[in-house]
This record gives C-alpha cells, sequence and structure tokens, in this order.
C-alpha cells in the first residue's frame, strides 16, 4: 500500500474532526444562545462535503488494509462522534504503517 493513502486518510481524518468539533460549538451558540443560525449552516454543509471525502478516504485505506467489515465501520463512524476521530486516526496510522510501502524496488540480498 502507498504511503499517500494513508496520508490522505490521515489530513482528511483531522479535517472531519476539527469541523466536527467547530460544529459542535456552533450548534451550541444556536441553540443555547439563540445567535449564529447562518454560520451554523455554513459549517454544516461544510461538515457534510468534508465528511463525504473523508468516507471515500477512509474506506478506500480499509480496503486496501483488508479490514474486516466491523472495524471499517467504526473507522467510517467514528467521524460523527465528537473526538473521536483523534483517537481513531492514531489508532489506525499505528496497524497500517507496517503495510506501508515507499514505492522503491526492494534491494536483493546476494
Amino acid at each position: 500500500m502507498k504511503s499517500s493513502v494513508l496520508t490522505r486518510y490521515r489530513v482528511m481524518a483531522y479535517v472531519t474532526a476539527v469541523m466536527l468539533l467547530v460544529l459542535c460549538t456552533c450548534m451550541i451558540f444556536k441553540y443555547g444562545f439563540d445567535m449564529g443560525e447562518d454560520v451554523t449552516f455554513a459549517v454544516s454543509q461544510a461538515h457534510g462535503v468534508l465528511y463525504i471525502i473523508y468516507l471515500v478516504f477512509a474506506f478506500d485505506l480499509g480496503s486496501k488494509a483488508r479490514w474486516p467489515f466491523g472495524k471499517l465501520l467504526w473507522v467510517l463512524v467514528s467521524g460523527t462522534i465528537p473526538f473521536a476521530a483523534f483517537f481513531v486516526e492514531r489508532k489506525v496510522v499505528r496497524e497500517t504503517l507496517p503495510l506501508v510501502t515507499d514505492g522503491s524496488p526492494a534491494a536483493v540480498k546476494v
């Protein structure tokens, strides 16, 4: 598996997690203080689009790493739970880093 697959997943995991925290903050302001309705709408739309991109990259990584369905489902859902994506991303990187190849040919032992 190429390192770019893991890098794309990592970037989108962080972006999605941060946007989810921003969305949660906006929701608190919208429903708790009755302000920021337009900002909340814009942030929710942005998070939705970014989450779809995250799903594509996470599914790509999961299919190349040959994860079981339960693990793939947990990784996909973690983008909807505040703070979960940060922890899941670290665990996924630890588990998939040994599968990453740099793309250069291996040295032949004589």
